[in-house]
């Protein structure tokens, strides 16, 4: 049975070193959530990914995703897609450590329904278990 991973944002993703990679679209949907233009939440918020293919969000000094305010997402309802994927549709061995989301075994079926309600991806695009 798949294990859908529900998660508590308890924000120990927003704190893995890493590149979350992010679209132009998501550009746009973020800048205009925050009140900015396209042009300077660039210059503010993102980085040359290491591939030099793209921009990714930058990092606080720490290593934290600079929209980590305290315990909340500055762009919660407008995140890039990478971080509505973790960790269904994306994880790496051992995350379970860090990552305190709730395991549970659902059916195929509810485990594409509870994904795409967690992504925003169609049920259809979703892989039985990832």
């Amino acid at each position: 049975m798949p294990v859908f991973y529900e998660c508590q944002r308890c924000t120990a993703c927003c704190k893995w070193p890493g590149q979350v990679r992010i679209t132009d679209a998501e550009i746009s949907r973020m800048a205009a959530y925050l009140g900015l233009v396209e042009h300077a939440f660039i210059q503010q918020y993102t980085r040359l990914r290491s591939n030099r293919q793209g921009l990714s969000i930058m990092d606080k000094p720490n290593g934290e995703c600079i929209f980590l305010q305290g315990g909340d997402c500055l762009v919660q309802p407008v995140k890039p897609q990478q971080c509505r994927d973790f960790p269904n549709l994306w994880n790496f061995p051992g995350f379970e450590q860090t990552c305190r989301a709730k395991p549970k075994e659902v059916s195929v079926e509810e485990f594409r329904r509870r994904v795409s309600a967690a992504t925003g991806r169609p049920e259809d695009s979703i892989p039985a278990q990832s």
